[in-house]
């Protein structure tokens, strides 16, 4: 089977939850995209596919490299955005509660001023991925320092730093998936 390939552009928006039996890390995704997972899924094929694409894990591997790599990401496309006060991998992050990573932000008085605090967390799952995967997550939570919401213009934003944001993150809904189904395989 060739490359899954996904443009949003190209893909009206469809509930499929209701049109067929999905994984709940694909649950937006149009039918003919499940068609394709699930019969790589039903011939043992997802994994080769992703090892494939994604031979090996990064080397990110602790909170000090992790912070490095963001600001680096950060300080490459958004300059002037706010500071992050603190960047770390967070074990109490489960993907399966739907959180990939986490931007947060706390605003506080001091005297006269309103202070803000950003923070970026990235499930400790993302320590034994391919770094393409990471970059993805990554460029996610800083587009959350210039939009909150998950709008046009936040996904114009990802695809600014990332021009293959989308397929990126199908291709780690797809990794979540294998490695669900059988444990991470870069171990």
């Amino acid at each position: 089977m060739g490359l899954l390939r996904y443009n949003p552009a190209r893909t009206p928006f469809t509930n499929v939850s209701v049109l067929m039996p999905t994984h709940k890390y694909l649950a937006h995704y149009p039918p003919n995209l499940l068609t394709q997972v699930e019969s790589m899924i039903e011939a043992g094929r997802l994994k080769t596919y992703l090892t494939e694409r994604y031979p090996r894990p990064h080397t990110i591997a602790n909170d000090s490299d992790l912070r490095d790599y963001v600001m680096a990401i950060k300080n490459q496309h958004l300059k002037t955005s706010p500071p992050l006060s603190k960047i770390m991998y967070d074990s109490k992050l489960h993907v399966v509660h739907s959180a990939l990573g986490l931007h947060s932000y706390a605003t506080r008085i001091q005297g006269q001023k309103l202070k803000t605090k950003n923070e970026l967390r990235v499930s400790t799952v993302f320590k034994k991925t391919p770094e393409a995967f990471l970059n993805m997550i990554v460029v996610h939570e800083l587009a959350h320092l210039r939009e909150k919401e998950h709008n046009k213009a936040f996904y114009r934003l990802c695809q600014n730093m990332l021009p293959a944001y989308h397929q990126l993150e199908l291709d780690t809904r797809l990794f979540l998936i294998q490695t669900e189904r059988e444990g991470s395989f870069y171990e």
